[in-house]
């Protein structure tokens, strides 16, 4: 039987422990990119092409930045959890529930990048296009990020201490 299927012999504390570790190793990539994002989306309002957007690419940059700024503050959620929570006893819990953050600054991760990708290709002259183009890409983002390790979640169980 391969390793993954034995399943572990850990107490409910090390498997929190052991889950946490592999929380914020996971978190690290999405803040980063959050952070990266949501910071050019800050500089792009002070730029001379800025000045020109109108109507709806105006209103869609505002939601942008709103869906990046929640993004970003969800994702750096763990870190106060931790500091408000640490030696109190709480780690399966705390870490069921900012697993649950983390699958939702995901999730608004994708929105910010689905809808900047819109503003994006309109701003260049795609004009319906876009919509296609950004529509496809947050397709591929539910398709990688939630239907494919449902999928295999599905077709090989949760697996023991997951």
């Amino acid at each position: 039987m391969p390793e993954f299927e034995r399943g572990r012999h850990e107490t409910v504390e090390e498997a929190a422990d052991r889950r946490w570790t592999d929380l914020v190793q996971e978190v690290r990539i999405a803040q980063t990119g959050a952070q990266i994002m949501f910071g050019f989306l800050l500089s792009v309002a002070f730029t001379d092409r800025f000045s020109r957007l109108h109507g709806f690419d105006r209103g869609l940059y505002v939601v942008i930045v709103v869906l990046g700024a929640v993004a970003t503050g969800t994702l750096i959620a763990p870190v106060t959890y931790h500091r408000i929570l640490a030696g109190r006893h709480v780690k399966p819990r705390m870490v069921r529930a900012v697993s649950h953050l983390v699958g939702l600054g995901a999730a608004l991760l994708a929105l910010a990048v689905g809808c900047a990708l819109l503003l994006l290709l309109r701003v260049a002259g795609l004009g319906w296009a876009a919509w296609f183009v950004a529509g496809t890409v947050l397709t591929w983002f539910a398709l990688c990020w939630v239907a494919l390790p449902l999928f295999l979640k599905h077709r090989h169980g949760p697996g023991p201490g997951a």
